[in-house]
């Protein structure tokens, strides 16, 4: 293990990925942690239309480090975002993503983006994770694909496969593309959420139990991989003590969750407004009682 993440420690780039206005300063594994994940197919901060956040996410892990949760932020979600000078953008009101293309993207983009969602829940960071998509690709092949289960059948609008239901093994191009359908789904957006959530779901599992893992040509080109599509802002803390922390978790008590909220037209375009009980959400990622408010409201939690 040791072995395992000092070359881990040495793949993957840092970067302070975190606005100091949404980032806890503690620099130990001591929950309730809040971690934000973004995903992008564009991890450099390249000037472009295509520069929105395709995913964002707050993985919570409670006191003890017993539990873990994944909370999806819509990325269509109608909020405030602040200024940012250094691009000359003035702040004004948009969908949660854009705020990713409004920072440049990359460093500068995540870091406008967790000041954003730090407006709006209340809650600061302690660590984040910037995701490019289309290296995973290659992590997931590496790792010998995933399995997914697919409920209904989904066509895909960018590769025209349509995934028939039942559980099956996908590659890394299969599981991305089925994970980024929308349309023509029953929840839109909101089962694409859960779809992305039962991905990094299944590449944790994949991690501890493939073969991979024990051979030392094949961990080398994973770890490759993984460095070549990650940037991690561990807020101080050693990567190498947030593996070995965090490595325990138990999967099977990872829980999805969706923002309570509702989506809407506004001027022919769609948005996505919160319901009353997102407050005690974000509430509750601040404190202990996530697992209360879970009990509390089935309607938006489900087992991965």
């Amino acid at each position: 293990m040791w072995v395992l993440t000092e070359r881990y420690e040495r793949s993957v780039v840092k970067e302070l990925l975190l606005d100091p206005a949404a980032r806890h300063e503690r620099t130990n594994l001591v929950g309730p942690l809040n971690f934000l994940l973004v995903g992008s197919d564009q991890r450099s901060a390249t000037p472009g239309a295509d520069q929105r956040a395709d995913t964002i996410m707050i993985a919570h892990v409670p006191d003890g480090l017993e539990r873990a949760y994944l909370i999806s932020i819509p990325r269509d979600l109608l909020v405030e975002i602040p200024p940012e000078p250094g691009r000359g953008y003035l702040g004004g009101t948009d969908k949660i993503n854009a705020a990713f293309q409004y920072g440049g993207g990359g460093q500068g983009g995540t870091r406008l983006l967790s000041a954003t969602l730090s407006r709006l829940t209340g809650i600061r960071f302690n660590g984040a994770a910037l995701i490019d998509f289309s290296g995973f690709r290659r992590v997931i092949d590496l790792l010998g694909g995933v399995e997914l289960c697919v409920e209904a059948p989904v066509r895909s609008i960018h590769t025209g496969t349509v995934y028939q239901p039942g559980c099956q093994q996908m590659s890394g191009g299969q599981a991305l593309d089925y994970a980024r359908q929308r349309y023509d789904l029953p929840g839109g957006d909101f089962d694409r959420q859960r779809h992305q959530q039962q991905l990094l779901r299944a590449m944790l599992e994949k991690v501890r139990t493939s073969e991979v893992t024990r051979n030392p040509i094949k961990l080398d080109h994973l770890l490759r991989a993984v460095g070549a599509s990650l940037t991690v802002d561990t807020n101080g803390l050693p990567l190498e003590d947030l593996v070995l922390g965090l490595r325990q978790l138990p999967l099977d008590t990872m829980l999805g969750i969706q923002v309570p909220s509702h989506a809407e037209e506004t001027d022919e375009l769609s948005y996505v407004r919160l319901d009353a009980a997102a407050a005690e959400l974000f509430r509750s990622l601040q404190g202990p009682d996530l697992a209360g408010w879970a009990g509390a409201n089935p309607k938006w939690v489900r087992q991965l």
